[in-house]
């Protein structure tokens, strides 16, 4: 009888072709078949560029799907967009490349156009047991799917696309057990901001993270999706989650998904796309998702955040290696110690990213947004995962109330989550947002980013300052 295996591992051995070494465990080096990658116009040109140099064709052009996303403007004026040169043409290379090579593209007139990552699980490309690479840090977020998701360099983009393969190397595998039950305005982002404050930037590095226990069970799919998302921000190459009855609900509602049948089929093999009892992990954390409360960052990495309710630290009272990240941070980010959280004014408020975009996060921060109104002084955006995103909060309403609070209703993009199109912060500025990295000049160069879920991002906006979301959503209650 074979040893239990993780997840992580029946995927893995599921899509070796062959091995480099005989180890069987972390570290082994192999040949893995990829199922699937999405392109974006930032990451692919090199890629493609050494496959014209080499005179190569794509292997399966099928496998692949190119989106428009990190570049572009996403004003609703295409016309007052500002495009740069380099942009622009980073964006015709990317439908050059999908004409000459034979690879679907959804351009900036695509009804389908939007995140990379918002995407490819809104179409249902995105199936249990599949091994995804991507040119993106936060293609960990199909984890969500029970999915083997990873980032990608351009090397191994142009070697993904020619032979369909990677050269990979076997992570370490880490479960991190969250039972209980999230507090009321408690969110997913909280719970994964949470898990980043306590193991640390680096606490998942070199490890595929399975995410387990009762409180992941209970999230939506969209919700384990920003989970899964945000790990990167920890460390992990790999997120991974069991996939269960809500994913297969979920992708039969996608247009590309498998037909009834075939779903039918597959939910019983799913159904077993699980770590099995007694499989051993090279690390386990457990924790309570009732002791999470609203989070929000104070610093310039994820993992420098803290409860609402609480004070910027004092570098003297914290461990002595990690006070002078602390010290560059708060000068950063122009705080002083103990300065309460809920005393920092902010200038911006953004809501939008593969992080924290769908259609549920635009409906939690709806809900905070109805009948208020942005502070003065405040300018708030929101830039929808992708355009079918986008239309569904219009046919819902959605888009009316962001826009009656006083919200700029913008098309879909990374936007503001990264300084790499017309979107960016002003030095000095600080922005409330629901991104998933907050690094020295990531919304624009001296910019200041705090993150935190949608419905925060909408507290923020209203109150003019880092606010706890609980008191709004108890004045509606009133």
């Amino acid at each position: 009888m074979s040893a239990p295996k993780t997840l992580y591992d029946k995927i893995v051995d599921e899509h070796r072709i062959l091995s480099f070494d005989e180890s069987g465990g972390a570290g082994e080096r192999l040949l893995l078949y990829i199922d699937r990658t999405v392109l974006n116009e930032y990451t692919s040109p090199q890629a493609f560029s050494g496959l014209r140099a080499a005179g190569r064709a794509v292997w399966r052009p099928a496998a692949s799907l190119g989106v428009v996303d990190h570049v572009n403007s996403t004003n609703p004026d295409r016309a007052a967009g500002e495009l740069d040169d380099g942009a622009r043409r980073q964006i015709e290379y990317l439908g050059e490349n999908g004409r000459d090579f034979g690879i679907e593209i959804f351009d900036l007139f695509d009804p389908r156009q939007g995140i990379e990552h918002v995407v490819m699980p809104e179409l249902g490309l995105v199936l249990p047991g599949m091994v995804i690479a991507a040119g993106d840090s936060h293609s960990t977020t199909y984890g969500a799917f029970g999915v083997v998701g990873f980032g990608i360099g351009t090397t191994d983009i142009e070697h993904l696309l020619a032979t369909q393969t990677l050269v990979y190397r076997r992570l370490k595998t880490m479960r991190i057990t969250i039972d209980g039950t999230l507090a009321p305005g408690v969110t997913a982002k909280d719970l994964i901001m949470d898990v980043i404050r306590k193991i640390g930037a680096d606490g998942a590095t070199g490890h595929a993270v399975e995410f387990a226990g009762q409180a992941i069970d209970a999230l939506g799919v969209e919700a384990r999706m920003t989970i899964c998302n945000m790990a990167v921000e920890c460390g992990a190459r790999v997120a991974l989650m069991a996939p269960d009855d809500k994913v297969v609900d979920y992708i039969s509602g996608c247009p590309r998904a498998p037909s009834t049948e075939m779903l039918a089929l597959a939910r019983t093999d799913w159904r077993a796309l699980r770590s099995d009892l007694g499989a051993r992990f090279d690390k386990e954390i457990k924790l309570e998702a009732g002791d999470v409360p609203p989070m929000v960052s104070w610093g310039t990495s994820p993992d420098q955040s803290l409860a609402i309710t609480g004070a910027v630290p004092d570098p003297a009272e914290l461990p002595a290696e990690r006070r002078a990240d602390a010290i560059r941070a708060m000068a950063y980010m122009d705080l002083a110690p103990r300065t309460l959280l809920q005393d920092i004014t902010i200038d911006r408020a953004f809501i939008g990213s593969c992080t924290n975009a769908r259609l549920t996060d635009l409906r939690d921060a709806a809900q905070i947004l109805k009948g208020r109104k942005v502070a003065p002084g405040v300018r708030a955006m929101i830039s929808p995962g992708s355009s079918g995103v986008r239309r569904a909060a219009e046919a819902e309403g959605i888009d009316r109330i962001f826009i009656d609070a006083g919200f700029e209703w913008r098309r879909s993009g990374c936007s503001l989550c990264l300084a790499m199109n017309d979107d960016s912060l002003a030095p000095g500025e600080r922005c409330a947002s629901s991104t998933n990295r907050n690094f020295e000049g990531r919304q624009g160069i001296g910019g200041r980013t705090h993150l935190m879920s949608p419905a925060m991002v909408a507290a923020a906006a209203v109150t003019g300052r880092l606010a706890d979301v609980r008191v709004l959503a108890a004045e509606d209650i009133s």
